[in-house]
């Protein structure tokens, strides 16, 4: 779609082509009547050369710079002066009052060895005082919001390549070791382009969402995908989203968006929360391509959004599932153009030992549903043992090649050559001297870390390497577990789950789940026993250890991903309080064991976790 080098470059012809329309548009809380605050395109190349004359009189080409703003246009024209400046933007999460994500921040700024931090007049008092208090006498602060900062005169455009960094993408993960995800101007225009070929996007669409900025969906998706095309973008911040999903869909009918979306959970939660009166003011004709990624996407949500939002004009072709990451930029695979989510139902059993076979009469059955095709990456499901490629219809870990992917974590040259670098055993076509396969991509493999299997030409993804419980011999997706168990009672909380196993002489079972106390009909301790009932029928295995805790206690990503490790840590640390428990003795032990050990990082690690988004 480009012949641009760079995405400064692109965004430089884009701001000249528009000018007075509309960049961006961004729905404040409208608690207190707040109105639409709009940004055109002209305003946002102001004051981004204005900002990035700042960063380059300070010397910050080519050097890294964290942002942490509340979710508003500040964020954008931040983001737009380190592209214009040169310089390498780490997007964050701004800290909470409390201060719980401090510990996380400072893992980020020394890791990504940042020059200067941006932010707003708002915020800059404690962001100052922070940098201070942790030593970094050396890292600039500056309120962009400030007008008297920087001149737009000054600035000139830098010296890029498509090899220069664009941006770091910084993963969910410990405080004590953050990763930041290397992504260069040609990864990002790469990845754009085939977005726009997977979903058909022109300077006409209409992109948006709620998703954190800092989130590669909300980032890349969001804000970067409708400045690559030309079109407009609108915004609104994940809390106004969480307060009220109905905002949400009034936003895509007010402005006739058309290309938007969030995790499986997002749509759930508009199927629970959206009153039937809420849904009589809805249009959702607009929306083509509701995106639908970031967590294992539910069949039952996809039938459930379907079904509830038809009559405000939703098509079932625009529900859109997809797959991709921060180490592939974004998007990997999406399902074809105008074909409504695809569906397969296999047999459980088989699905434990590793393929996807057809269903057998009355026994169990797991629905999967496809996360499409892969357009611009090549593709291969693998052995994560054996390294040994799997034929179709067979579970492995998901490898990866293409433009899109990262040159790795930065300054992780170790990691990089396991997870980058990999290779499949027997090998995929020759190399040239020069370490190149002979068709003249990289010569290694990106491993996901994912687990699925390919089927029709399409991928189904079943779950997390790190996450799969293995009892019995067999291989169970804490997903499946987590669906039995919110199945049982109306007062669980869809989503709110965590499944993860135990080691003492053996395998252990523990869901966690949280549930509305004022919503159960007969009593917690019934409440549980159902759940191991259940359990032990569907899939034939004990479930000696139920924790029901409250709404909140489950950890998740902004995106919406539940945090298995995290909270399997904090559970065998004792971290976790109940409001109702069954557990084994043994798991009772374990338990007080692991209390007993010293956990230098354990106070910093439960900090940093993202705060439940439900």
């Amino acid at each position: 779609m480009t012949n641009f080098r760079t995405f400064t470059e692109l965004v430089l012809e884009r701001s000249e082509a528009r000018k007075d329309a509309d960049a961006f548009v961004f729905l404040p809380d409208d608690a207190r009547g707040s109105v639409p605050q709009h940004l055109t395109s002209a305003a946002l190349d102001q004051e981004a050369r204005r900002i990035a004359s700042w960063l380059q009189d300070r010397g910050a080409a080519k050097r890294q710079v964290l942002l942490l703003y509340p979710a508003g246009l500040d964020f954008i024209k931040a983001f737009t002066a380190c592209l214009y400046a040169g310089a390498v933007a780490v997007p964050g999460p701004l800290p909470a009052e409390q201060g719980q994500h401090f510990a996380r921040i400072s893992g980020i700024l020394r890791d990504a060895e940042a020059c200067a931090v941006l932010t707003d007049s708002a915020n800059a008092p404690a962001i100052s005082a922070w940098l201070a208090a942790e030593g970094f006498t050396d890292v600039a602060c500056l309120a962009t919001d400030d007008p008297a900062q920087g001149d737009a005169g000054a600035w000139h455009a830098p010296s890029l390549t498509p090899e220069s960094l664009a941006f770091l993408q910084y993963t969910s993960g410990s405080t004590s070791d953050p990763k930041g995800v290397v992504v260069s101007h040609g990864n990002l225009l790469a990845n754009e382009a085939a977005i726009q070929r997977s979903i058909g996007t022109s300077a006409e669409s209409v992109c948006g969402g709620w998703l954190p900025f800092y989130h590669d969906m909300g980032l890349i998706g969001h804000i970067l995908h409708p400045m690559y095309l030309g079109a407009q973008g609108v915004l609104m911040a994940p809390f106004t989203f969480l307060k009220r999903p109905y905002r949400w869909l009034k936003m895509i009918g007010d402005y006739g968006m058309t290309t938007g979306g969030g995790p499986n959970f997002a749509y759930d939660l508009c199927v629970r929360r959206v009153t039937d009166a809420q849904l009589e003011t809805l249009d959702l004709s607009s929306w083509t391509t509701a995106c639908n990624g970031a967590e294992p996407v539910r069949a039952e949500t996809v039938r459930a959004f379907n079904e509830r939002f038809a009559p405000a004009g939703f098509r079932p072709e625009a529900m859109f599932p997809c797959y991709g990451m921060a180490e592939t930029t974004l998007l990997v695979t999406g399902i074809p153009r105008g074909a409504a989510a695809r569906v397969l139902d296999v047999d459980a059993e088989a699905l434990e030992r590793g393929e996807l076979a057809d269903p057998r009469g009355d026994f169990a059955t797991r629905s999967l549903v496809s996360s499409g095709i892969a357009r611009d990456f090549e593709i291969r499901v693998v052995d994560p043992e054996t390294r040994v490629e799997k034929p179709g219809g067979h579970i492995g870990e998901i490898w990866l090649k293409g433009d899109s992917v990262a040159a790795g974590y930065w300054k992780r040259p170790a990691t990089n050559k396991e997870i980058f670098d990999a290779e499949i055993s027997g090998g995929t076509g020759g190399q040239d001297t020069d370490g190149q396969d002979t068709d003249g991509q990289n010569a290694g493999w990106l491993r996901t870390g994912d687990l699925g299997a390919l089927h029709d030409g399409e991928l189904y993804v079943t779950g997390r390497l790190k996450e799969l419980v293995i009892i019995s011999g067999r291989n169970l997706y804490p997903q499946d577990v987590e669906r039995a168990v919110q199945s049982t009672d109306k007062a669980l909380g869809a989503g709110a789950g965590a499944v993860f196993a135990v080691e003492t002489d053996r395998e252990h079972l523990v869901a966690i789940q949280e549930v509305r106390p004022a919503a159960v009909a007969t009593d917690l301790h019934t409440v549980a026993s159902n759940i191991q009932s259940f359990i032990g029928k569907e899939f034939s295995i004990p479930a000696g250890n139920v924790l029901l805790v409250r709404p909140g206690t489950v950890r998740k990503t902004t995106s919406g991903k539940i945090q298995r490790t995290l909270m399997r840590k904090l559970f065998l640390e004792g971290g976790i309080t109940a409001l109702y428990e069954v557990l084994e003795p043994a798991v009772q032990e374990l338990i007080a064991a692991t209390e007993a050990e010293p956990e230098a990082e354990a106070a910093t690690d439960a900090a940093q976790t993202l705060e439940s988004v439900v």
